[in-house]
């Protein structure tokens, strides 16, 4: 009986000392209310244009321990906001976004480098058009904690990249209208 009692003893200490360790990967699912892409360009030189797409999906895979991760997001690009129905018709065009053949971007990661327990930057490969370029996202803010209000884990991050639209074959007008294109993501997810 004194052997059965030490034995479970040193199993449960074990089990929390050692628990950390074995932490698995969490999903978290994208929230798709409180995350945006927005792009901004310059337009002829005269001002810099910030339009937003209002749809976006997907899932965010967090292991802090391991401090690994994977982000997979999936953009409505005919969600495509800029403020002016004509224009945002304007970028669904074939000229642009072609909507009506690709009526979605997508980003896959490949890798997440972390900078102490917080994610620095997420490589992958972004697809827009039907063409597949990598990308670094430099994350400039993370936070994992409980949601306040839904009393879930969740997390939040802001992340920003520079692309070629033409490298996309979106490049119309440039570079009358800007070539690079700046491609920040506010992103907010619950986990499952």
């Amino acid at each position: 009986m004194k052997r059965a009692l030490r034995l479970t003893l040193a199993v449960t200490a074990f089990a929390a000392l050692g628990g950390s360790a074995f932490a698995a990967p969490e999903t978290y699912v994208i929230d798709g209310a409180h995350t945006f892409p927005r792009f901004s360009y310059s337009h002829l030189g005269f001002t810099t244009q910030l339009s937003r797409f209002n749809k976006t999906t997907g899932k965010i895979v967090f292991d802090r321990e391991a401090k690994t991760g994977s982000v997979d997001i999936v953009i409505d690009t005919k969600s495509v906001d800029t403020g002016f129905p004509l224009f945002n018709e304007h970028i669904q065009g074939a000229d642009f976004l072609d909507t009506a053949t690709y009526p979605t971007a997508t980003f896959k990661s490949t890798a997440v480098r972390f900078d102490g327990d917080a994610p620095a930057a997420i490589e992958g490969n972004l697809t827009i058009k039907g063409v597949t370029r990598p990308v670094t996202l430099a994350v400039t803010s993370f936070k994992a904690v409980p949601h306040p209000m839904l009393k879930k884990d969740a997390l939040g991050a802001n992340a920003t990249t520079k692309i070629s639209r033409t490298q996309f074959n979106a490049g119309k007008y440039a570079p009358t209208v800007g070539d690079e294109v700046t491609i920040d993501i506010a992103v907010e997810a619950i986990k499952e």
